[in-house]
């Protein structure tokens, strides 16, 4: 069982900064991608930013050169520092881990957090 738990989200005025944490627990050897999807409302899914095991990492085009993602040297946990904030990165954010190394062996699917709400608002 692999449990996902966020922290950080809130409420920031435009142009401001915010960091969100996601920490994973259970039986896990690694996990190869730990990432944050957002959703906003009436809006699908989107992937924010993903960072692999290996130090690769992969941003969506309206965070590119504002967000930056990175992981502690164990690979259970995951952050994201949210600069220069917009309006339109309002949404709840969700961390996921994908690719989960196990006592048991490799987990397949993905596991998400319960979500952490980021509003940009003035």
């Amino acid at each position: 069982q692999v449990q996902l738990v966020e922290s950080g989200g809130g409420l920031v005025q435009p142009g401001g900064s915010l960091r969100v944490s996601c920490t994973a627990s259970g039986s896990i050897i690694g996990i190869n991608v730990m990432g944050w999807y957002r959703q906003a409302p009436g809006k699908e899914r989107e992937l924010v930013a993903a960072h692999t095991r290996i130090g690769t990492t992969n941003y969506a085009d309206s965070v590119m050169g504002r967000f930056t993602i990175s992981r502690d040297g164990a690979d259970k946990s995951v952050y994201m520092q949210m600069n220069s904030l917009k309006p339109e990165d309002t949404a709840v954010y969700y961390c996921y881990a994908a690719g989960v190394n196990s006592p048991d062996g490799y987990l397949t699917g993905a596991y998400w957090g319960q979500g952490t709400q980021v509003t940009v608002s003035s």
